[in-house]
């Protein structure tokens, strides 16, 4: 049994020489071992990127009707990003009840501005030329 002990003991101090000393070792953030896509084309100014996310809802904003009709509102994402959801409600179903604090989930197009960006194409392509977005709210998917 002692002898026992004594083979874990060096083992055990053995192993604990291959393990670093944390105070060497360059410390790296979450975003460096897993960069979030949204903050990171943020960050970049990149468009014309395929994302997903969810965040909630911050403000629900007027329609914007010139063209074809976007449902909008703003989003908070967990990294504190905000960002701008263009539904096209001339192609997808509007989501009635959408009130701030609410979650929503979201598939679309991300295009950078200064504000966060912009995730439009959060419906079907009646063309079938563009990936297909929606949007979840509530157990319901909207595209």
């Amino acid at each position: 049994m002692k002898k026992l002990l004594v083979a874990l003991l060096l083992v055990l101090g053995f192993a604990g020489t291959l393990v670093p000393n944390p105070r060497l070792v360059p410390f790296l953030s979450v975003e460096q071992v897993s960069p979030d896509p949204l903050l990171m084309a943020y960050q970049n100014r990149q468009s014309d990127l395929q994302v997903a996310g969810s965040g909630r809802v911050v403000r629900l904003l007027a329609d914007d009707n010139k063209g074809t009709r976007h449902q909008r509102f703003l989003l908070e994402l967990p990294s504190g990003q905000t960002l701008l959801i263009a539904h096209n409600i001339d192609l997808a179903p509007r989501i009635n009840g959408l009130q701030p604090g609410d979650a929503v989930a979201f598939y679309g197009e991300y295009e950078w501005n200064d504000k966060g960006g912009v995730v439009h194409w959060t419906h079907h392509d009646p063309r079938g030329r563009h990936p297909g977005g929606w949007l979840k709210h509530k157990g319901r998917t909207y595209q």
